[in-house]
Parts: C-alpha cells; structure tokens; sequence
C-alpha cells in the first residue's frame, strides 16, 4: 500500500496545461485522482475502488488497519465537489469481495450514502465484484451510452472503456526512472488506472496489455501530484513488478 500511495503522488514537474484525452469522438479530462471526468456529460468514471480490501485481509488473518475504504471514499467526495458531477459510473471491482459491501463501518456507509445522495450512480459489476448489492444505484454487467461501451475488463473492441488491469507507466526523464499510475488508451480501447486507496498498478508493458493495445496509437497520460501528465510512448521502459 505505501508503493502505490507514493506513486500515486509524487512529482514529475510542475509544468503543463491539464490533459484533454479525445477517445472515441469523445474528450475527457484525466484526473489526478484516478478518475475520469466526462464533463459533456457531467460523469465521473472510476475503476477498481476495491472497497473493504484491508478488511478482507483481516478475515483471512493479515490485521491491517481498514481505513481504505474511508481514503478511497473522501477522494471520491473531493472529486464530485470538485467537477459537480451529477452521475458516478463505477467500472467494477468497486468491492474487493462480494460481502465487502455489507461490511462497511459505520463512518464509511454514512459517507457512501451521502455521496449516492448527490449522484446518479450505476456499478458495473467485476470478476471481484460480480453479484448485485443493495446500496442503491444501478446494478448492472456492462452499459452502452453515446457510443461508447463501459464494462470492467478490457476486450479489443472500439469505444471501450473499462479497468481491471490497473495499468501504470514506466518511463525515463531526465536520466530518472518513474513509474506511476496511467490512462491509457489507442483510440479504440482506454484503460483507467485503479481508483482505490490500497489497489497496486501493472506496467502496460507487461505481458497482461499484449494484444490488447495498437502500439502505433498509443496515447499515455500519467499521474503525478496534483496533476496528470502526457507521456511519450518511446519513454516506456520495460518492468513487470507489480506495487
């Protein structure tokens, strides 16, 4: 959890416009968060939350403090407040387990229901994630809207938006190797990166994103603190560790 905290915030440099990505005939606005704002039509997508993880450890005997939940949740606040989105669509594997949405404290229901409270919301379901709950939303496999398909796990296709992969870019700049969180996408299929507070990330060089990606398309936008940054393709490096 620690290697995915620092790479979720630390620098690149502090320079740049914020990145417009232009899929599908449509234009998004990656955040530094992890979500991706659709302002056309005032959505937010995120990926993977993984809600109640740490939780799900503890039943199996690994006793790390559950606050993940409660991180991932104020970064989503921040991000509703921040863009006035009307309607959240979560991309699956927004519970690390099926009964992690029965298990929720208290402090952490309350907050999910407020935050329901001021959005639309529909989950898509994940391979983490696949049975319907009852918190409210729509519970739904997968969702056509303006062209574009959204769904969890990432099939070549056009018009596909999905997560699952929890892709990260590792590049060199300035003599210095950098590996962080990414969007990424090849005008066909886009990626998300993991939204949640204790997820990993996957080098989009590894073997997981072979085949799935045209190369020669390719468009990269990775996070750093506070902003979200254009990445060349060549500044790629190889380096299948996962955090």
């Amino acid at each position: 959890m620690t290697s995915a905290w620092a790479a979720r915030t630390a620098p690149i440099d502090d320079e740049g416009d914020p990145v417009q990505l232009h899929f599908a005939g449509h234009s998004f606005e990656p955040l530094p968060s992890g979500a991706l704002w659709w302002a056309a039509e005032r959505t937010l997508l995120v990926a993977d939350l993984h809600l109640e993880k740490l939780s799900s450890y503890a039943k199996r005997g690994n006793l790390l403090p559950p606050y993940d939940t409660g991180l991932t949740l104020r970064r989503l606040e921040a991000d509703i407040a921040r863009t006035g989105a009307t309607e959240i669509i979560a991309l699956g594997d927004s519970f690390h387990r099926d009964e992690g949405s029965t298990t929720l404290l208290d402090a952490d229901r309350l907050r999910l229901a407020a935050l329901m409270g001021k959005a639309r919301w529909t989950w898509i379901s994940g391979n983490h994630d696949p049975a319907p709950h009852g918190l409210g939303g729509s519970c739904v496999a997968g969702l056509e809207r303006a062209g574009l398909t959204l769904t969890h796990q990432p099939t070549r296709g056009a018009g596909l938006i999905a997560g699952h992969l929890h892709p990260a870019a590792h590049v060199s700049i300035n003599g210095r190797s950098v590996r962080r969180p990414c969007f990424v996408h090849d005008g066909r299929v886009m990626v998300l990166p993991a939204y949640g507070a204790a997820t990993g990330s996957v080098n989009i060089l590894s073997p997981a994103f072979v085949g799935l990606l045209h190369w020669p398309s390719l468009e990269v936008a990775m996070i750093g603190r506070g902003r979200v940054y254009p990445v060349s393709p060549r500044r790629l490096v190889s380096g299948y560790e996962v955090y």
